[in-house]
């Protein structure tokens, strides 16, 4: 299965907030963004499991920027989509801010509730998390299965 993930809101506080991981020395002197608690053991698990680990992010961060990130949090992201990198692959009518099946992605993983109701509407799986749930990993990894 291949797993996307967002990152503003999702893994990354923004407007929302949440607790995130405390950075390394190393982290710190890269400018290394933080990460929502628990995303690190998420992602390790999925990947054991067998699953491509991907971010989709409808920002404009290079994307050897967001991999070099995740890098240094341990994780080896198998791709990585940004906000470019859409635009110039999705060439559907009333283009969706995010459309994963374009990059045959099974599952993506959101904090909009507009994501959602475009995964409804354009037939793609989404999980919305909430900045208050702490479960939020465990529910994930229960959901993939």
């Amino acid at each position: 299965m291949i797993i996307s993930f967002d990152l503003d809101d999702t893994l990354i506080p923004g407007t929302k907030k949440f607790d995130t991981l405390e950075r390394t020395f190393l982290q710190k002197l890269w400018k290394v963004e933080r990460l929502r608690i628990g995303t690190i053991e998420l992602m390790k698990t999925c990947k054991a499991k067998g699953h491509k680990v991907y971010v989709y992010t409808t920002s404009y961060r290079p994307p050897r920027k967001i991999w070099w990130m995740f890098y240094l949090y341990g994780i080896k992201l198998d791709k990585v989509i940004n906000q470019q990198v859409h635009n110039k692959f999705v060439r559907i009518p009333a283009k969706p801010s995010k459309y994963p099946p374009a990059f045959n992605i099974d599952l993506h993983i959101d904090d909009s509730k507009g994501v959602e109701m475009e995964g409804n509407h354009f037939n793609f799986r989404t999980i919305i998390v909430s900045e208050d749930n702490l479960n939020w990993a465990e529910d994930i990894l229960a959901a993939i299965g």
